[in-house]
């Protein structure tokens, strides 16, 4: 499964160990540290999922997630969130900002390869 996923995460730590699940199952990932950087790195390199941490500085990842969906060139790539924020408000607000899943911290391979799977 080579699929070209993008990580984004302000958490080095949290960040290379979804990279590191998602290489094992043979994803090309890109990495992004801000929102800012997600929506150029998606745009240049057209990935086919984006895993996308909420709780960031400057831009959170419902922002980040909301200009992705209102853009033409990025629109089509399915967002999941992964985050801290595991509430049922929290997924819910995540939906209505156009990501397609939600997965709570920590969080383990396979979820990340089933929702891969799902979305992508």
């Amino acid at each position: 499964m080579s699929k070209k996923v993008l990580v984004v995460d302000d958490s080095p730590v949290d960040q290379a160990s979804i990279k590191s699940a998602l290489s094992d199952a043979g994803c090309i990932v890109i990495t992004a540290s801000n929102g800012a950087e997600a929506i150029a790195k998606a745009k240049s390199e057209k990935p086919a999922v984006i895993f996308l941490d909420i709780v960031m500085p400057e831009m959170d990842g419902y922002e980040t997630c909301r200009t992705l969906s209102q853009d033409p060139q990025t629109k089509d790539i399915p967002v999941v969130f992964v985050s801290s924020k595991g509430e049922k408000a929290d997924k819910v607000w995540g939906q209505m900002q156009g990501a397609k899943g939600h997965l709570s911290k920590p969080v383990s391979p396979d979820q990340l390869i089933d929702q891969l799977k799902s979305v992508g």
